[in-house]
């Protein structure tokens, strides 16, 4: 499933892996991608969106979903 999500907070390319790391460690084998500058996320996950955003929010980022 594609879940796009909005990502309050970053800057800058570390923080970029950052989020997807965080996105990672809950699915090995999401696809990530992030547009820094709108600070969009789009991830393919078979993993619930409540848990990525949750897990996005451990890394002290704020995301909300887009659809």
């Amino acid at each position: 499933m594609t879940i796009e999500l909005h990502v309050e907070g970053m800057s800058c390319q570390h923080c970029v892996a950052a989020v997807t790391n965080a996105i990672r460690e809950h699915d090995t084998a999401a696809q990530v991608q992030v547009d820094l500058t709108s600070g969009r996320v789009l991830v393919e996950s078979t993993q619930a969106i409540e848990a990525l955003k949750a897990a996005i929010d451990e890394a002290g980022y704020t995301a909300t979903s887009l659809r």
